[in-house]
């Protein structure tokens, strides 16, 4: 995908007030569309929700690869700011424009241009379109906050031996309180090559699976197709996760559809070295990258810009597939940040989470928000 066309709009109903955005990306013609974003923010004034939508869609660009995009909104402010013309002096742009710009230096070129806004019109719906559903989600976290309340009322009463309560509407598994049927990612990790069983860095690499390899893939995949009820396969593209999808797609009878936003972490000049050698060989720079989440590889990417694309990836398998079991071929950082996404936990797990090789891990994500983990790390079927 070498070039897009990026609009966003985003909006406040009172400034402050309920504010969603839209973000909408079209091909380079301006034809047809790719991808589409829109979010109720809460309370957030015009300008916050405005650069959100730039970096939805920012984001959205980089998770199809493209590599050069024409940003264009009716904000003036954001396109001059973006555009180096005005500076970026209020406290709560500061941060936004940071991150917008740190996407913008991920393409090849990005140019920046004001539109009417009759000429935004389908950002603009989008945003309306989140800035309406704001009383919907709001009832509905009010909902689940007094189920879970109550879920925690009920617990307390059965510690203490009183009788159970009968609930006139379960909520959703364990303490989560979420509702509806979740879109479900059955999450493998890939076969074993070469470099793993070496415990080397592989990020973009493309090592074949061994021989073990394609048998751990034959295995998984036969797991999955017994357990049925599957709509989609989505893959990492690189050759490890391609050959470990191919064989899953096989079982289930189903096309594997390649998502870049799956890839492997890019450890730049660490790749192929063990954690050992990455450590004698850049010692403070290997420390900082162990400390914190948004230093990267030298010449590579921090763990921060993949949470980035993978919560794109989420969000899009979400509404293309509510409600339906999807298996997401990836590899070990994405699936970890998939569970981190989940939990809603830190970074930490990212260290303190073990993955075996062609491992399956759930996580469930429901349309109120809610989200829950079923599965970590399951190698029964090998």
């Amino acid at each position: 995908m070498p070039a897009v066309v990026v609009e966003a709009d985003g909006g406040s109903r009172g400034n402050p007030g309920p504010a969603g955005y839209g973000a909408v990306v079209y091909d380079a013609d301006h034809v047809r569309v790719l991808a589409e974003r829109r979010e109720s923010l809460g309370v957030a004034t015009n300008n916050v929700a405005e650069y959100r939508g730039l970096i939805a869609g920012l984001a959205a660009a980089a998770e199809l690869g493209a590599r050069t995009v024409a940003v264009r909104m009716d904000s003036k402010l954001v396109i001059e700011q973006m555009s180096g013309r005005w500076q970026v002096k209020h406290p709560a742009m500061i941060p936004l424009a940071k991150q917008a710009r740190a996407l913008v230096a991920g393409f090849d070129a990005v140019s920046f241009t004001w539109i009417p806004r009759a000429q935004n019109s389908h950002a603009d719906r989008l945003a309306n379109e989140a800035m309406d559903d704001a009383p919907i989600v709001d009832e509905v976290r009010a909902v689940n906050s007094t189920l879970a309340q109550r879920d925690t009322e009920v617990a307390g009463s059965r510690s203490r031996g009183e009788p159970r309560a009968t609930a006139a509407r379960e909520p959703g598994p364990g303490w989560t309180g979420a509702h509806g049927r979740p879109t479900r990612l059955l999450l493998l990790r890939h076969g074993q090559t070469e470099l793993s069983i070496q415990r080397r860095y592989s990020g973009r690499g493309n090592p074949p699976l061994t021989e073990l390899g394609r048998e751990q893939a034959d295995r998984a995949a036969r797991m999955l197709a017994a357990k049925g009820n599957i709509a989609a396969v989505v893959s990492s593209p690189l050759d490890r996760a391609q050959a470990t999808a191919a064989a899953v797609g096989q079982a289930l009878r189903l096309p594997v559809r390649t998502v870049d936003g799956l890839t492997e972490t890019d450890f730049g000049a660490w790749e192929g070295l063990t954690f050992g050698e990455a450590a004698q060989r850049d010692p403070q720079s290997h420390a900082r990258w162990l400390g914190d989440p948004s230093v990267p590889a030298p010449g590579g990417e921090s763990f921060d810009a993949v949470r980035e694309r993978v919560e794109a990836v989420r969000r899009d398998l979400v509404a293309l597939h509510p409600g339906a079991n999807i298996v997401v071929v990836s590899h070990v950082t994405p699936i970890k940040t998939f569970l981190q996404l989940a939990l809603g936990v830190g970074p930490s797990l990212l260290y303190r989470l073990h993955l075996d090789l062609a491992s399956l891990s759930i996580a469930e994500f429901y349309p109120d928000g809610g989200a829950s983990v079923r599965l970590v790390n399951d190698t029964s079927y090998l």
